[in-house]
């Protein structure tokens, strides 16, 4: 079901939201919520719908789109009713007396009650003191509460329940499966937490040359220690600042999961000289003292296009302002006079225009033998700015002495260009 709210149209998270149900190959029903508002537009809505390839019935397309008001209640009966008419189109089905199986949809640590996370049921039946395994980690049901708020026993196929009972954080995408008892659970758990061990030590490390040579090398690293409230949140903000296309500045997440921001996150940001990003969090009274007294950076947001919009921008500002030379003229030495302190030369412009404050360099058989900041331009008796071409002028380059009739003084000027990822 993709949400749309009627009086704000195709935004960017729609976009997106389109894409991966594209790329999943799944049918799409469209709520246009807000149609309550006076500034609501549906049709605005469904014409934003069909640029994106999705036309709706209303247009001769196949997409069903449905008014509702999530405010007043308005909709909700005929999107229901849409919904379970597609599942038997579908022909969607699932055994309640099957193996227990469900996908994990969303994760995050309760204060005083750990980690939790909310799946939906796909086969079987899910029940309180039922043991399980969820990706790397075993556990057992320890309460379940249903889309309600209401505790329950137990939860069917095609619904939604949220489990505490985990050892760790599961991850989105994760599959719940029921085991014979405990011990099993545990077993296989250990097992794949043992095979997850082994893949990362197989991964090749850099001796400690490389790294050293890395630092210093043109790479620039952005640390970052991401949390959230949710992982679904924490994994969405991962990948998107991971897809953050850059050559030259690379984002490094020291930790990124689902949790208030911690003593031991302020402690692990400060001996890495990381910068600590919030989604929809706070920081922990205790860790509040720990950060003024470390000095370490604390971003917190709501939005996740401003915090995406927020470290490219970070990662802009790693990067030091590239020096651009542009030549603005050249004059050929004619004559080299002697003065009280040190020799000038004698020239004549010919292309361009010398400017006393601009770089030079001397150039003598096409070979740089001098460069530095210009200390006097001279017409005839006056010291002036600027010499254009085809005029006579005298020039000192800084303490330089061994002007030679024939060199060319180039002069130009540095100017400093923000770099682009």
């Amino acid at each position: 079901v993709l949400v749309v709210a009627a009086n704000d149209g195709i935004m960017p998270q729609t976009r997106e939201a389109i894409a991966h149900s594209k790329a999943a190959g799944k049918t799409i029903i469209v709520a246009i919520n807000k149609c309550d508002l006076p500034a609501a537009d549906p049709v605005k809505t469904k014409s934003g719908l069909m640029e994106e390839g999705l036309v709706p019935t209303d247009f001769g397309g196949n997409v069903e789109c449905v008014e509702v008001s999530a405010l007043t209640g308005d909709g909700i009966d005929d999107l229901l009713g849409l919904l379970v008419l597609q599942s038997e189109v579908l022909e969607l089905q699932a055994n309640p007396k099957a193996n227990c199986r469900a996908s994990i949809i969303e994760a995050r640590v309760e204060p005083g009650t750990g980690s939790s996370a909310t799946a939906i049921v796909e086969s079987g039946t899910i029940r309180v003191g039922m043991p399980f395994i969820c990706g790397p980690y075993a556990g057992k049901v320890r309460a379940l509460v249903n889309d309600h708020g209401e505790r329950v026993k137990k939860v069917g196929p095609g619904m939604p329940v949220e489990i505490t009972g985990f050892s760790e954080t599961p991850n989105v995408g994760d599959e719940l499966v029921e085991m014979e008892n405990e011990r099993a659970a545990k077993k296989l758990g250990e097992e794949r937490q043992e095979e997850l061990r082994k893949q990362r030590l197989a991964q090749p490390r850099k001796a400690r040359m490389e790294e050293l040579l890395a630092m210093m090398g043109d790479g620039t690293q952005l640390k970052i220690l991401l949390k959230g409230d949710v992982q679904g949140s924490v994994e969405a903000i991962k990948k998107a600042i991971m897809d953050i296309q850059s050559d030259k500045v690379e984002c490094v997440f020291l930790n990124a999961s689902a949790g208030p921001i911690s003593e031991s996150d302020v402690l692990l940001a400060s001996s890495s000289d990381a910068v600590i990003l919030g989604f929809n969090v706070k920081v922990e009274a205790n860790a509040v003292k720990l950060l003024k007294r470390e000095g370490v950076q604390v971003k917190l947001y709501s939005i996740v296009y401003e915090l995406i919009d927020q470290v490219r921008d970070a990662m802009l500002g790693l990067l030091e302002p590239e020096t651009r030379e542009t030549i603005i003229g050249h004059a050929k030495v004619l004559q080299v006079f002697k003065l009280n302190k040190g020799r000038a030369a004698g020239c004549m412009v010919e292309d361009g225009k010398i400017l006393r404050s601009c770089e030079a360099r001397v150039i003598r058989d096409k070979t740089p033998v001098f460069d530095g900041k210009m200390s006097t331009l001279r017409r005839f008796q006056d010291e002036v700015e600027e010499v254009k071409a085809g005029l006579e002028c005298g020039i000192r380059l800084g303490d330089f002495n061994e002007y030679e009739a024939g060199d060319i003084i180039e002069c130009y000027t540095l100017e400093k260009i923000q770099q682009t990822l």
